[in-house]
């Protein structure tokens, strides 16, 4: 099937496309993996909870949550989701500009 997208691209761009794809596919299992291991060392917030017993958790460590790990760990995970996100966009547009099969 001839590529109508990219009718006068160098042949060196084209050849790279299947090593680029490779590249972007490894990042995005690299990427996955780490959030899903970011996602399970989270410590569990039981926010509501404290609402039903009528505690309140204006505590020391909850004005300061942003600062700590459990702070770090959310920030980590929208980076990473982010980053994900965006790797996952590039393969795909890798995919439309040059078919597997092409």
């Amino acid at each position: 099937m001839k590529n109508v997208l990219l009718p006068s691209v160098a042949t060196w761009i084209t050849t790279s496309f299947p090593i680029i794809r490779m590249v972007l596919l490894i990042l995005m299992v690299v990427l996955a993996l780490a959030m899903i291991i970011v996602v399970l060392f989270q410590p569990s917030s039981g926010d509501g909870m404290g609402a039903i017993s009528g505690q309140l958790s204006d505590t020391f460590y909850t004005k300061n949550k942003g600062r700590s790990l459990e702070g770090v760990m959310k920030r980590l995970t929208i980076v990473l989701g982010i980053c994900l996100f965006v790797i996952s966009v590039l393969f795909f547009i890798t995919v439309v500009i040059y078919p597997v099969g092409a």
